[in-house]
């Protein structure tokens, strides 16, 4: 028998590169703010409504996004976003408040579907044993695209100008929605480039997914079905349970370690520079060069992070263990780094032991990823929207409420110690969250439950 091709991982480093240019074309205006203010003759005021924005935007169409990956496809839905997204940056360069506000709206509305579309695709794509690495992947590009667009967009200010910046960034999404489209198939069974063993790697590799028994306890296990001959699984997906979503236990517990993990993540993008400044006394030059340390650690966690899951995945057959396990585990260790930040005065010891702290929250974070896969069901894009949007708004509120947290003393050691907590909080969702069956079932026993007397 020939040996399997490795056309899924074509697939995923298409994804990756999707992934770090949506970060680079989003945190671009960051960069470039002081600049654009000027230029603009904004307040900061305008400029602070210019980068929530999208975030706003991005947040409430996470499930719409979803919708129209599972409604079209991945290979239409992707390049469609790609290209709205990419016109909406070259729009940006035409400058005026109004017109940037629209456009930082529309490039959240058009990223929102990205990365729970790629789930889904990896869900498609990648044996059970392999998924973890797979969306480990595609955080850590996250990363890696914010710092290296962080970087370039620096250079290119200074060199070409934010306007002409804003046109260049447009044109590698213009290329990536062109190489998708032509390339890229829904499903293995449906790609030319994809032997028999792959697809049977793929499929095989599947291990038994443990089902709810109507009281609740583990039932029998059931294999997932495969996908065969081709065409077999492009049958538009079953109208979405939402009530059963949402009053799901297990969903309560994704969103809920989301929510907090987030918000935790968002420090370091929104005030960790300032923390710097301020509590630690560095200069703003080196306060530049530490931010990056904890942010250079998530590149590097998540992608081990996606490792340890699918080997303990793989060695025991337990999701509570490969995912519930690492992840509290990862997490209570992030809490306790970040919170022995606390007790040492030298501000680069301090960031090295908080970027540890930052390395083993982003192993949680293909655990994360990959869980709402394992109980999605038939509707893997909309569960991972609805833990995306849940996070996106932790995301918006940490930053918010760290002025408040400070308080007329300016005492950062309150934030970091929230910092800290946040973390626990996430690890004590995990501790809640029981990984069997799906989602949808999990509402079933409840509703269930609640009804007998």
């Amino acid at each position: 028998m020939n040996a399997p091709t490795h056309t899924r991982f074509i697939v995923l480093a298409g994804l990756c590169a999707a992934a770090a240019l949506s970060y680079v074309s989003r945190n671009a205006i960051g960069v470039a703010e002081s600049t654009v203010r000027a230029d603009l003759g904004l307040t900061k005021e305008q400029s602070g409504w210019l980068m929530s924005a999208f975030f706003i935007s991005y947040s409430v169409c996470q499930i719409p996004g979803a919708w129209v990956g599972q409604r079209f496809g991945a290979r239409r839905a992707l390049p469609t976003f790609a290209i709205v997204w990419s016109i909406a940056t070259a729009a940006t360069a035409l400058g005026g408040f109004m017109n940037v506000l629209a456009m930082r709206v529309v490039k959240g509305v058009s990223q929102a579907g990205l990365f729970p579309i790629c789930t889904g695709v990896v869900a498609k794509w990648f044996p059970k044993t392999g998924q973890a690495f797979a969306t480990g992947a595609l955080g850590s590009f996250m990363s890696v695209g914010g710092a290296v667009g962080a970087a370039l967009t620096g250079w290119l200010v200074v060199e070409i100008g934010w306007r002409w910046m804003f046109v260049l960034y447009s044109l590698p999404g213009l290329l990536w929605a062109a190489w998708f489209w032509g390339w890229f198939r829904e499903t293995p069974s449906e790609h030319g480039a994809v032997n028999a063993a792959e697809r049977e790697l793929i499929e095989s590799a599947r291990p038994l997914t443990p089902a709810l028994s109507p009281d609740g306890g583990e039932g029998e296990e059931a294999a997932e079905p495969p996908c065969p001959r081709a065409g077999d699984c492009k049958s538009p997906a079953p109208p979405t349970p939402w009530l059963q979503l949402l009053t799901s236990p297990a969903m309560w517990c994704i969103c809920g370690q989301q929510f907090f993990r987030a918000a935790g993540y968002m420090f370091f993008t929104s005030w960790f520079a300032t923390y710097l400044q301020e509590a630690r006394g560095v200069t703003i030059l080196k306060s530049g060069f530490l931010t990056m340390l904890p942010l250079l650690a998530v590149v590097v966690g998540s992608l081990a992070g996606g490792v340890i899951s699918d080997a303990v995945l793989k060695r025991t057959g337990s999701r509570r263990l490969a995912r519930r396990g690492v992840a509290i585990i990862s997490l209570g260790l992030c809490a306790v780094f970040t919170l022995s930040a606390y007790f040492f005065a030298d501000a680069l010891t301090a960031v090295l032991i908080i970027s540890a702290g930052s390395f083993f929250a982003a192993v949680a974070g293909p655990c994360s990823y990959t869980i709402t896969i394992d109980m999605g069901g038939e509707h893997v894009p909309t569960v991972n929207s609805v833990m995306n949007m849940t996070g996106n708004f932790g995301a918006m509120l940490f930053p918010l409420a760290v002025p408040l947290l400070l308080g007329k003393e300016q005492n950062w050691n309150i934030v970091l110690l929230t910092f800290g907590a946040l973390y626990l909080g996430s690890a004590l969702c995990w501790w809640l969250l029981k990984p069997d069956g799906s989602v949808f079932e999990q509402a079933l026993v409840r509703a269930k439950s609640d009804s007998q007397p």
